[in-house]
């Protein structure tokens, strides 16, 4: 599904864009949170069917999308979806995916010569694949003007110092060679471990577990909250047990000891919640309840035509 309307955000002073480039029925439900039961799936169905579940042919539903932000006079993407004309074997799906990211952008107002910051939530090649265009030509940054941010335990795990995430996966090289080195080669990379503070109102915080180096970016701006989770959460139903990872996360136990950390962490502070892959409106709040967490509101846009 492609982004058809503007929908945006304001947090204080920052204006936080979302662009949406596919959402669809993705994978069994089980298959993506496989520690989860079918019964968590079947008695939320009032509320995860239709955007997070199809009970049907018991599927979850993903999207795959970009989030931008205006702050500080700057613009700066969280993530940068699977790219096109890709070569991914171990991902049929995207294989040689073409999809309209760009125009999704420039529907959003953003040309890529605009993007200051690129924010890599993590080094899998759905979150970085349009760091670089231009395939016949060879792999070139696609935003010739951004600082791209990468974490430094993602770069050193996936890259040819660890020979491309210990060899498990083909796919693994082929994102670095075509999707990270060229940023590199570039000189517009910047590696970080810990947190990185990019400007007043946004700071990147290490969450490992998913992958060595996964991220959560957070926003503040005057008393409003939001936390960018990348890839901690695939579905809903990893807020109401934290414990249960996703098929795609490498550590299950720091991955688990970051999700619980950051959504209490979202429930103190009042921090809207944004995953990576969320369908429906994308975000959400989060509370306690009991030992544990509910769902609040999700998010509210105001829209504008595109």
């Amino acid at each position: 599904m492609e982004s058809e309307s503007k929908q945006s955000m304001m947090f204080g002073d920052v204006e936080v864009i979302r662009v949406v480039e596919w959402q669809e029925a993705f994978a069994p439900a089980r298959t993506l949170v496989p520690q989860s039961g079918a019964e968590v799936w079947k008695s939320n169905e009032d509320w995860l069917a239709p955007d997070h579940w199809e009970p049907d042919s018991d599927r979850a539903v993903v999207a795959l999308q970009t989030w931008v932000l205006r702050s500080g006079g700057r613009t700066v993407l969280v993530d940068t979806g699977v790219g096109n004309g890709r070569e991914r074997p171990g991902s049929p799906r995207f294989h040689h995916w073409q999809g309209d990211f760009l125009g999704g952008l420039a529907r959003a107002g953003v040309r890529p010569q605009d993007v200051d910051v690129v924010v890599n939530t993590h080094i899998h090649g759905d979150h970085v694949g349009w760091n670089t265009a231009g395939a016949e030509a060879g792999w070139e940054p696609t935003f010739p003007n951004a600082q791209y941010l990468v974490p430094a335990a993602d770069d050193f795990h996936f890259g040819p110092d660890n020979a491309y995430g210990n060899g498990l996966r083909e796919d693994d090289r082929l994102i670095y060679e075509d999707s990270v080195a060229p940023v590199h080669r570039a000189g517009q990379s910047v590696l970080w471990d810990g947190a990185h503070r990019i400007d007043e109102h946004l700071t990147l915080e290490s969450a490992p577990g998913h992958t060595p180096g996964s991220s959560v970016l957070r926003l503040a701006s005057g008393g409003d909250r939001a936390v960018f989770v990348g890839d901690l959460l695939h579905s809903p139903v990893q807020i109401l047990d934290p414990s249960c990872n996703s098929c795609f996360c490498l550590d299950a136990d720091r991955a688990a000891a970051s999700r619980r950390r950051i959504l209490e962490r979202a429930a103190t502070e009042k921090e809207l919640l944004i995953p990576a892959h969320f369908g429906g409106s994308g975000a959400v709040e989060v509370r306690r309840e009991g030992g544990g967490f509910a769902l609040g509101a999700w998010a509210a846009y105001g829209t504008e035509g595109a």
